[in-house]
């Protein structure tokens, strides 16, 4: 697998990072050890998990597993803080004492004593940024964290961390698809402008442009988990549809899976350096990793640009 850059920096992640949203909850640790292990054969390094995946044990579960399933040198682990879920609610608070008590207590569940790159999970209007980003320049020198990055901040949230810190910010962590390009408006221009590079997550629109929500709702999919379904409903709508048709169209004229296409074009796009994928089971995980990954013909990139415009 592909190991790219991220922004002006010095910082490789792999083209696919290995996400654990659904660690503990739809993937037990069988089944996610099985995932670690096959990302690693292809070539993946990045994983990524958050202090509020599973009120933690998506960390515990991946710490399990450093030293046992993988050695913790070959992987570049990235995690969140600021962010906690209780009962569906979320709350956010990215004061420094909050952040800091967070960030130990990851180090503790993942069994490591330094994360890859951490993130501010996401803008706390209650707390001075500048408070936010002292945590994460403490974090940063005192070795806790290699990299620091950003995480959910829209385009002039960017643009104002980037400026005011005194230290370097690597990364903008958002959502970005074929189903959701609001972050071209704002948000890339503004990453690409301080340097940073873009992770996307949901890449392929929460599931959506894989296909297999055309004209069903599979049983086992997220759509159909009671705790999931609002998470994939926004991208069941009849806009959605067009381009899940396009995006199928396209994969067929080039004998390549929807998958493919949908990754293949996200990481085409100016700033992004890695698609951050979801897998629950090894058979999903298979499917990413036989993508080709290669950029898509210009006239096919287009159509799909033009029926995915907003």
């Amino acid at each position: 697998m592909q190991q790219r850059y991220v922004g002006n920096s010095g910082f490789r992640v792999s083209s696919l990072s290995l996400g654990t949203m659904s660690w503990a909850q739809e993937t037990d640790e069988h089944d996610a050890a099985e995932l670690l292990n096959t990302f690693v054969a292809a070539g993946g390094t990045m994983v990524d998990t958050a202090a509020s995946y599973a009120q933690g044990q998506a960390e515990a579960m991946l710490g399990s597993m450093l030293g046992d399933v993988v050695a913790r040198s070959e992987l570049v682990i990235s995690t969140k803080a600021g962010l906690t879920t209780s009962d569906s609610r979320r709350s956010i608070n990215a004061s420094r004492g909050a952040m800091l008590a967070a960030l130990d207590a990851s180090l503790a569940r993942l069994g490591t004593d330094y994360i890859d790159i951490w993130f501010a999970q996401d803008w706390d209007p209650n707390v001075p940024l500048d408070e936010t980003l002292s945590a994460m320049e403490l974090a940063q020198r005192t070795g806790r964290a290699r990299y620091v990055g950003i995480s959910n901040y829209n385009g002039w949230q960017t643009a104002k961390a980037a400026a005011v810190a005194g230290f370097t910010l690597v990364a903008n962590q958002s959502e970005y698809s074929l189903l959701q390009r609001k972050a071209e408006d704002e948000l890339v221009p503004a990453v690409e402008d301080a340097g940073l590079g873009l992770m996307a997550w949901a890449p392929l629109g929460r599931g959506v442009l894989s296909g297999k929500y055309r004209g069903q709702i599979p049983a086992d999919s997220r759509a159909a988990d009671g705790r999931l379904a609002g998470y994939v409903a926004p991208y069941l709508e009849p806009q959605a549809s067009r381009v899940v048709e396009a995006v199928a169209m396209a994969a067929r004229g080039l004998g390549r899976s929807a998958m493919d296409v949908s990754l293949s074009w996200l990481l085409s796009r100016p700033g992004v350096a890695t698609g951050i994928v979801g897998p629950r089971n090894a058979v999903q995980l298979k499917e990413l990793l036989d993508s080709q990954l290669t950029a898509l013909p210009a006239e096919i990139a287009r159509a799909l640009e033009d029926v995915s415009a907003a």
